[in-house]
């Protein structure tokens, strides 16, 4: 595999990934950067968790001048959690160029992003809601933008923002660059880059190429009526560094919180009815590990890349294999090892088969143990769920002994059922 120099990246820029502790090349950025470098428009398929986000900052870090006063480059992505993360990822690369990064969302103070629009901005990382306000309004001008970036845009689609997409790309100048990275390629984004990219390159990281190698796997069996004392036991048991459990929805995510809260688990939940202000706050107290179970909903967490996530649990099975690789994709990251469990009950046997199916992999299913059996494996309360019962062999028929007496036999010679009276 080559290395970032091989791939053009400046001495200065691999410096700073060293200290990041950053040194190999990932598949999305192996095939995307040598392109992004040269101008060229790109799509890319890259599920969360393979490196993409440097694989556009690295080379839109290259291309910028800080000579020049407009804003040139602009990250758009879905949520305020994205945008902090890349924000906090561009900010580590402006040590070694100190390029002026502006984050634009809603739940901010809208009157400190006008403040630093009146100086110099070079890069401005958005999502499309606030963006539009700046937009209308004439606080953001992107008419000398010479890199636009979708990201995540399959699902910046899903969240109705086909609009908004349409709306930034007509307003920025035809001779841009545009980059387009994203989980999933539908037609809809097809129709975008037919309509507003110039001859795109497309890329693509399949799902095979998501390193999952380094993450065990695990099912529990369980129902909904005993579900929450499992979940407890097995957290017990292992009682994870940093884990993220993941519900299926706002309300279930609030539930199992309050839940945990009331038996003294460090925990906090993540979900769309928090203010920006206290979701801010719920992702630093994580990110500084002073939050040990982060509960969340798929889309609350979608894209999240904490350093330190040893496990990932699954309270609510995944609702096809996409969200699921996307949920264990949060540990394990880095070529460290991580854990994921996820809670299966009858009706969701066919989910987990579609699951299964979708990553080519049998997933270990176990069950918990039941009082009076001994505790096994590292789990210490996780039994190895029962295999079917082989039938018994059949027993010997019958032979009759050649006649001795004409006394009852207790037993047989092989210890069997005791023999019948003789006629």
């Amino acid at each position: 595999m080559s290395d970032f120099r091989k791939l053009g990246i400046s001495a200065a820029f691999i410096a700073n990934l060293d200290k990041q502790g950053i040194t190999v090349p990932t598949p999305i950025q192996e095939q995307t950067i040598p392109l992004l470098l040269k101008g060229k428009d790109v799509i890319a398929e890259a599920e969360t968790g393979t490196g993409k986000t440097l694989a556009f900052l690295l080379p839109l870090f290259d291309r910028v001048s800080l000579n020049t006063e407009h804003v040139q480059a602009l990250i758009v992505t879905p949520t305020r959690e994205l945008a902090i993360q890349i924000t906090a990822e561009a900010e580590k690369l402006a040590q070694t160029k100190p390029l002026n990064i502006l984050a634009v969302y809603g739940g901010k103070n809208i009157e400190t992003q006008l403040h630093k629009l009146r100086n110099q901005v070079h890069l401005i990382v958005a999502t499309p809601g606030r963006l539009m306000d700046h937009m209308q309004k004439g606080t953001i001008n992107l008419s000398n933008l010479r890199i636009l970036v979708l990201d995540e845009a399959d699902q910046m689609l899903h969240m109705g923002f086909l609009g908004d997409m349409e709306a930034i790309m007509a307003q920025a100048p035809k001779h841009r660059q545009t980059l387009c990275f994203s989980a999933t390629i539908g037609q809809k984004i097809k129709s975008l880059a037919k309509t507003y990219m110039r001859k795109p390159q497309y890329i693509s990281v399949k799902k095979d190429q998501v390193p999952l190698a380094n993450i065990q796997q695990l099912a529990i069996e369980t129902t909904d009526e005993t579900k929450f004392d499992d979940f407890k036991q097995v957290i017990d048991s292992h009682n994870p560094y940093m884990a993220i459990v993941f519900c299926r929805t706002k309300k279930r995510t609030i539930a199992l919180d309050e839940k945990l809260h009331e038996m003294g688990y460090n925990c906090e939940a993540l979900h769309g009815d928090l203010s920006q202000v206290q979701r801010e706050r719920i992702m630093t107290k994580f990110r500084d590990a002073e939050i040990q179970y982060l509960i969340a909903t798929d889309l609350a967490a979608r894209g999240l890349d904490i350093d330190g996530v040893t496990h990932v649990y699954s309270y609510d099975i995944a609702e096809d294999t996409k969200w699921y690789i996307h949920r264990i994709g949060r540990t394990g990251r880095a070529g460290k090892n991580g854990y994921a469990c996820t809670f299966v009950t009858p009706k969701d046997s066919i989910n987990l088969r579609n699951i299964e199916k979708g990553i080519a992999f049998d997933i270990p299913i176990r069950k918990i143990a039941i009082s009076g059996v001994p505790e096994t494996n590292s789990l210490r309360v996780i039994k190895e769920k029962s295999e079917p019962k082989k039938k018994p062999a059949s027993k010997r028929p019958y032979k009759a002994k050649p006649k001795k007496s004409k006394v009852r036999r207790s037993k047989n010679k092989t210890g069997g059922s005791k023999g019948r009276r003789r006629k």
